[in-house]
């Protein structure tokens, strides 16, 4: 009141509120419908029942059988899940004080769990492998000064690598995790290999630690950044492979690829600093007593194995013909065997948590599938003793995303690790057994996709696309046909659609005839169905501080049965009363329950799971095979979700995984000033790749995962490494006027040690991996048995065949003339030495 324009001499203003704001159930019973001629007052109380209920009952909650309230959260892209568990749980904290007695909530079904429990695992492994490498390091170097060293770039190297963690917005999980345990092998083996050389020229030539170190840092400086440079190609390219697999590699090959020339750089700083103050003579004679007794018989049985294995190395010198098949043969079985490993893309892992869908026959109403939900709760908790939360939701299938009232889903959690002795899968066989033959419900069981928000199951999922708009029935028909087809298949463990197209309804025809010549608009037909036997939105109210919906909806026992349509009237444009049986006419008819599309076109998706002794990537192929065999030319097919992941991945990482291979060819020619050189160190890399490959196909419930592919990646790497160590050697023996074949057998016997001493370090650092449990254990064994079975073929294989590859091609490279000017000059240079 009082409100501009105004006179001057308005002294006060007042806002006026009036009282048409309802929010209390009394409030709107006492809303006015209706004022008759005698002048009584039809209230809504009068004609309605007003209560205070949900928007919506579509779905129906319980918690371990029990009426609940469920609340989903879902991570956003870019955001980090411990800290967004972290502040769910603050906010849950402080929501809580403020409950009603008897309210409390519990977190039901969620990942991070998961999460921590795998990181902590992954830990416990590092810090397991960390104790093997020292113990390895000192039985070799044989002394805790040398073990010192290597055992103390260690921390300095893993911590230093989290600084990139920040640069590059990475987060500790399970692969940078896994990255660091492979990388504590990687950095041990740069200082193992400057303290052993150290060492050797102080045992050997009787020098003080400081002139020992300067001439083996001499002598090892090339082929350490010769290692980092090949290393660092190998892990940088794949960090460039675009989509889910790339996000994936980045988090392994930055951790790594840090790690890595982090490393090297200590090796050439640190590591001869400690050399040169803290090295002694470590003499150890025949009379030594205690441990250095067995060092002296462990050093000459090494002694005699190395002038075994020399001899052993210039035999397979002189029967070069027969080594050089021998790899070719290697060669061969190793693409025999990539082409027989089963593939797959991400490994399903036990983290303690499955989804259940059902599917009641058609009509099925909402009270019927929580009553179907409820049955299964009471059998399920007594034949599953791991049993933790057991969430129903009735009229939702999770599976499909399908809201029906013949629906339900479930979401089981499964108690701690420690605290059960089967594994989610046996436990989701165990239901499977249960239920099937199962006469109340079709039940489907599925994990949860290997990445979350990467689809909405675990297992494979396929599209059929309707491309030319055939008829529903007709496609439908179809992708029964393919299904049946697929389910013959060996890959397939069992392939399923929740599609339908034969849910009963009642289609209403509208006599718009006889509701013209009867004067009653269409739209009033229509809106009053709506209103009556679905529900009309009106306006909103407030209550709590909140803004809720009046709905009106014909109370339920109006609207039980399609025959109560026969009660409805509406007022026509003279404002008498029409029936509306009078309009309209039913009937009951079949349609589909909810049709999806795919990319514009409808579609049937597909889904399941491979069988046993089977990979995702068979399954794939299998789905594939019948698409391309059964499927009409008006259909087509697309994966989804992790399918399509890991079909996008295979033709990228190959490709990825040539250019690494060139790329250190490049920087090896580059390093050698030479073309051909650089194919004995590129041809060593097969044989680490064969050990892996064969690990892959002979030890069960591994296949050639994303978590192998990052395991190859080390060991080609790794391959190459040791292979270095000897041709570096061979070649700065040629260059300095040796003779061929003798500068190889010099440098075979040189590094003999330190790579069987690095391989074995780093071997016995990854042994905790092949023995992993916990949520992470099926990816933590994969690349623990790739990166075991190629560092072993690495190590064993490339010091005969890589000195016999160095001396065909060198000698084929140089030639006659250009070795013998060599060995001129190097004859020239020792007779001035003597001369001086």
């Amino acid at each position: 009141m009082g409100a501009r324009p105004q006179p001057e001499s308005q002294v006060l203003e007042y806002p006026v509120i009036t009282d048409s704001n309802l929010s209390e159930v009394e409030d709107f019973e006492q809303v006015v419908v209706k004022t008759n001629e005698d002048g009584s007052i039809v209230y809504l109380k009068d004609v309605a029942r007003v209560e205070l209920g949900q928007f919506t009952y579509d779905t129906f909650a319980r918690l371990n059988g029990e009426v609940s309230s469920g609340m989903a959260v879902n991570q956003l892209p870019g955001g980090n899940a411990v800290e967004t568990e972290e502040g769910i749980h603050k906010a849950l904290t402080d929501l809580k004080r403020n409950f009603p007695p008897g309210v409390d909530y519990v977190i039901n079904y969620e990942t991070v769990s998961a999460v921590h429990e795998s990181v902590e695992s992954v830990f416990r492994t590092m810090i397991l492998a960390l104790l093997l490498v020292s113990a390895v390091v000192f039985f070799f170097l044989q002394n805790w000064r040398s073990t010192l060293i290597p055992v103390l770039t260690i921390p300095v190297s893993i911590v230093a690598s989290f600084t990139a963690f920040t640069m590059f917005d990475l987060s500790i999980n399970n692969l940078t995790m896994l990255a660091l345990i492979l990388a504590i092998g990687i950095v041990v083996d740069d200082a193992i290999v400057v303290v052993e050389a150290v060492q050797k020229y102080i045992d050997d030539e009787d020098i003080s630690a400081k002139k020992a170190t300067k001439k083996g840092m001499k002598d090892i400086t090339a082929p350490l950044i010769a290692i980092c440079l090949v290393l660092t190609a190998v892990f940088v390219p794949v960090g460039f492979i675009p989509g889910m697999v790339g996000q994936l590699y980045v988090q392994f090959s930055t951790t790594i690829a840090v790690a890595v020339v982090l490393s090297t750089v200590i090796a050439l700083t640190l590591t001869p600093a400690l050399c040169s103050i803290l090295l002694k003579p470590t003499k150890i004679t025949k009379d030594a007593k205690g441990l250095n007794k067995f060092f002296y018989r462990f050093n000459k049985r090494l002694d005699k194995v190395t002038e075994k294995y020399a001899n052993g190395v210039q035999t397979a010198i002189k029967k070069k013909v027969l080594v050089i098949i021998s790899l070719v043969i290697i060669l061969g079985g190793t693409a025999f065997l990539f082409f027989r490993t089963p593939t797959g893309f991400i490994p399903e892992e036990d983290i303690g948590l499955f989804m259940i869908g059902i599917t009641l026959p058609h009509g099925a109403s909402s009270a019927r599938t929580d009553e179907v939900l409820s049955d299964m709760y009471d059998r399920i908790k007594d034949e599953v003793p791991e049993l933790k939360y057991f969430t129903t939701i009735s009229g939702r299938n999770n599976l499909n995303q399908s809201i029906q009232p013949n629906v339900g889903s479930v979401f089981v959690a499964l108690k701690e690790w420690e605290d059960r002795s089967r594994s989610s899968a046996e436990i989701i066989d165990q239901i499977n057994a249960l239920f099937s033959d199962y006469k109340k419900a079709e039940v489907m069981v599925a994990t949860p996709p290997p990445i979350p928000g990467m689809g909405s199951t675990g297992g494979f999922s396929v599209h059929l696309q309707n491309r030319r708009n055939i008829d529903i029935k007709d496609f439908e028909e179809q992708g029964e046909e393919y299904i049946a087809h697929v389910n013959e298949r060996d890959e397939i463990g069992a392939a399923y659609t929740l599609f339908t197209t034969d849910m009963p309804n009642y289609r209403i025809k509208v006599d718009r005839d006889q509701a013209a010549a009867m004067r009653v608009p269409i739209n009033s037909i229509y809106n009053n169905l709506s209103s009556f036997f679905g529900s009309t939105y009106v306006n909103d109210f407030t209550l709590f501080g909140r803004n809720f919906r009046v709905v009106t909806q014909a109370d339920s026992m109006y609207r039980m049965d399609i025959e109560h349509i026969k009660g409805l009237y509406i007022d026509n444009a003279y404002g008498n009363p029409v029936p509306l049986s009078e309009l309209i006419s039913y009937e009951l008819a079949e349609s589909p329950a909810i049709i999806n599309h795919f990319n514009i076109y409808q579609s049937i998706e597909v889904m399941g799971d491979a069988a046993s002794n089977y990979s995702s990537g068979d399954a794939i192929n299998a789905l594939k095979d019948v698409a391309n065999g059964e499927l009409s030319s008006d259909l087509a097919y697309e994966f989804s979700g992790s399918s399509l992941q890991e079909e996008e991945a295979g033709n990228q990482t190959a490709l990825i995984f040539a250019l690494c291979i060139v790329l250190v060819f490049f920087l090896l020619a580059a390093l050698y000033e030479s073309w051909s050189v650089p194919f004995s160190v590129m041809l060593a890399v097969p044989l680490g790749a064969f050990g892996s490959i064969l690990a892959l196909f002979l030890i069960p419930n591994v296949d050639n995962n994303i978590f192998a592919q990052v395991g190859l990646l080390v060991i080609i790497g790794l391959s190459a490494k040791n292979a270095i160590l000897i041709v570096e050697f061979a070649l700065e023996r040629v260059h300095g006027g040796m003779e061929l074949t003798d500068a190889t057998l010099e440098a075979v016997k040189l590094r003999l040690r330190p790579i069987i001493m690095t391989s074995i370090s780093f071997i016995l650092g990854i042994l905790p991996l092949l023995f992993s449990s916990g949520p992470v254990a099926v990816s933590t064994q994969t690349i623990g048995w790739t990166v075991f079975g190629g560092m072993t073929a690495a190590t064993f294989l490339p010091i005969f065949i890589v000195p016999v590859l160095f001396v065909s091609i060198t000698r084929l490279a140089y030639g006659k003339e250009k070795l013998d000017e060599l060995e001129e000059k190097g004859k020239k240079k020792k007779d001035k030495q003597k001369d001086s």
